[in-house]
Parts: structure tokens; sequence; C-alpha cells
């Protein structure tokens, strides 16, 4: 169970693929407009109402460029998933009562443990991110790198309070609904932490090593890639870009909405022509585009296709994209745009894959262009994103979360 933007669901095909090839039965609960991501995979669907692209795109989703800082966003964020949470209800019921076990995303854990204890399921955490407290670094959502051991903590344990609160109203008519106890936000936070709730991250310890102050239960299994149908190719148009030149750059900023995506795009296609660099501009949600014989604009196509093939990718830092390249072994110029994509950012810098990057609004052509040359020309960049990607690709993610299911019996 997941709800979010692209990113927060395109994993989970993967998870559920891999899961479904060690004989589980396994269905997806998301948003309708995500089903075609698990075509193939053997996954069944389950659709829940809520679009979030068009609540991105509304006034009330486009209320988020107006925060300058991590904490603005979070609150515009909360605001809009308190209006939304409750649509979701139904269904999430109506998923749960033909499962045996569920595994709930980080975007609905406090609804998701509702649902199960209601109908005496056992779940287990399926995390994005590394969300739960510890002295290591600031909470991801933050946007900050580090305010020191204590600071973190607590900062960590706001966080997750906080998130309990965005469900509070939710979980107390669905307590109430399944004949449960009433259960307030920080009552709720101390049961899942008091009995250890299992919870599997999934992200490689090689990016994020697990944190030596979480209790446990807490483990971090592995990147989830994304599945891609056997027969997925790239467009032709793009196939023949490719192979027309130069490996190009590729810009992206994934399921983030920008305020001004035609300023975007022009920044954008003069630093890469100042570079030296032909590019491939995603379209996304936030419209970039470009013309010209040396660019091409293309909407949805497979990383796992594409980025092998090119010689830099400049994206705003969310966790399945910063996967994707780094699977590929390709520098990475990081834009973060909003909430973890920072903490996603800073690790490429402190992996040694990317010479830098900056914010949305701190991106001009120039500088942009001097870290594209930096990336694509100083060899080190390269030959250290090869490396670990080897090391990714020899990785299981699926095993552990298998294993943690033969725990529970299933």
């Amino acid at each position: 169970m997941t709800a979010g933007s692209r990113g927060d669901v395109a994993p989970f095909t993967g998870l559920g693929h891999g899961l479904v090839r060690t004989g589980h039965d396994v269905t997806l609960v998301t948003h309708g407009c995500f089903e075609p991501l698990v075509a193939g995979s053997g996954v069944g669907f389950h659709a829940l109402p809520v679009d979030p692209r068009a609540e991105l795109e509304s006034a009330r989703g486009q209320r988020l460029h107006r925060s300058v800082t991590g904490v603005g966003k979070i609150v515009r964020l909360v605001e809009m998933a308190r209006a939304l949470v409750g649509a979701l209800t139904e269904d999430l019921i109506a998923a749960a009562r033909h499962s045996d076990v569920l595994l709930l995303s980080g975007s609905l854990g406090p609804l998701g443990l509702a649902v199960a204890e209601g109908l005496s399921l056992p779940s287990i955490g399926v995390h994005l991110q590394p969300l739960s407290p510890t002295r290591e670094f600031a909470p991801p959502v933050m946007g900050v790198r580090s305010w020191g051991p204590t600071v973190n903590r607590a900062a960590g344990t706001g966080v997750s309070l906080a998130v309990e609160r965005v469900y509070a109203d939710t979980v107390r008519t669905l307590r109430a609904r399944l004949g449960l106890p009433p259960l307030g936000p920080l009552a709720a936070h101390r049961s899942r932490e008091g009995r250890n709730w299992p919870v599997q991250h999934g992200f490689s310890p090689l990016v994020v090593p697990r944190p030596r102050d979480w209790r446990p239960g807490l483990d971090v299994s592995g990147y989830w890639w994304p599945h891609d149908r056997p027969d997925a190719r790239l467009p032709d148009a793009l196939r023949d870009f490719l192979n027309a030149g130069p490996p190009p750059a590729f810009v992206g900023l994934g399921s983030a909405t920008v305020p001004d995506p035609g300023r975007l795009s022009t920044e954008v296609v003069r630093a890469l022509r100042a570079a030296g660099l032909r590019g491939v501009i995603q379209r996304g949600w936030g419209g970039l585009h470009a013309t010209g014989d040396d660019m091409i604009t293309v909407g949805e196509v497979p990383h796992a296709l594409l980025f092998p093939r090119v010689a830099a990718v400049v994206h705003h830092a969310g966790a399945g994209t910063t996967a994707a390249g780094l699977r590929a072994g390709v520098p990475a110029v990081p834009v973060p745009v909003q909430f973890d994509e920072g903490f996603w950012a800073a690790r490429l810098v402190s992996l040694g894959v990317s010479p830098g990057g900056f914010t949305l609004r701190g991106l001009r052509a120039d500088r942009l262009a001097a870290a594209l040359v930096r990336a694509t020309t100083e060899p080190a960049y390269r030959r250290r994103a090869q490396s670990l990607a080897e090391r990714l690709r020899a990785e299981d993610g699926v095993a552990p979360v298998a294993r943690a299911l033969g725990r529970l019996g299933t």
C-alpha cells in the first residue's frame, strides 16, 4: 500500500514482482493512474482514488512553491495530505480484506497500521527513505544534512509525530469504525516503537548505512528496482537521437512541478550548449521542453535503458531517480526541489559521484554548465559511479523482505 507520486510507487512494482517470483500473491494498492506500471509484472492492482498530479497542479499544490524552507513546504504538504487522506480509507479497507499481510509505505504508515490492527492482519513497513529518528543525520524531509546528534534525533521524533497527526482525525474515525479503542498520535508512535514494528528500507547500505542507534526491527534491505517489461525499449526517435552523436546529458525533474517551466527550460538548454553537450530533456510533471537538433524532449522512458547511455544525469534527486542514476554508473548533478531530495543530493556528493548541485531557485545556466563540465570531463566521477554501480547490481533487495514475510509465517 502506497500513495504519492510516481517515485513513491515505481520501486514497489519491482519489489512486488520479486515477491511474485518467490511464490507470493501480490497486489499493489495505490492511485489508479499508476496501474500501467504493473503491466507484465505478475502483480495485481487495486486502485485508490485521488490523482496526485492533478493535486500538485491545483491551486493548493502550487502553494508549495511559495515556501522557500523545508519546514514551510512540509507545513503546506501536511495541509494537503490532511484534506485528502480520508478519501483513501474505503479502498484501503477493501483491499486489506482480501490480504494475509500488509506491506505499508511510509506515506500510508499510520493509516495502514490502523487498518491492519482492525482486521487482525500482520504488517511490515516498506520505506523508501530512512524515516526513523537517528543521531547520525537530520530527518531527510527537512532538507538539512545535520544539526548535531541530539537535535537530529529530537527532530526525527518530531517529524514522526507530525506524520501521525496528519492522519489523526481519519485514524480516530477508522479505529471507532473497526471497533478499536481510541489511540492518540503519541500513543500510536510509542506502541509501534515499543513492539519493534518491522520495517524494511528499500535503499542500499552502500548509499545509506544502517544507523547504529536504530532500534531492532529497522533493517536496510537494498534497492527495489522498478519493474520494466522484458520487451521494454526506448522510443525510436530517442534511440535514433542517441545513435546520432556522442552521449548526451539527461535532464529531468520527475514528478516535481515548477513555477516557471519555460524559464527553467531555457536555462537548461543554455547550460547544456555551454557545456558542449547534447541533451535529453524529460518533460515530467513540470513540463520541461527543448527544441533543436542537439536536443530531444521525451516523456516517461525506462531509466534502466536510458541512463547507461548518457554522459551525466541532472535530476531532482528523488529517491527513485537517484537510485536509477547510481545503478547506471553515471555522474550526477542534483537539483533538489523539496522534501527528502536535499538528503539524497548530499549523498551523491558524499559518494563522490557528483561535483555538487544546487536548489531549483539557484539554478542558472552558467552554474549548471560548470557542474556538467566537471561531471563529464573529470574521470574520477565516472570511475567512482561505475565502481558503486557494480556493487549495487550485485545486491538483492527483495530477499530480506521475503525473509521478513517468512518470519510472519506467510
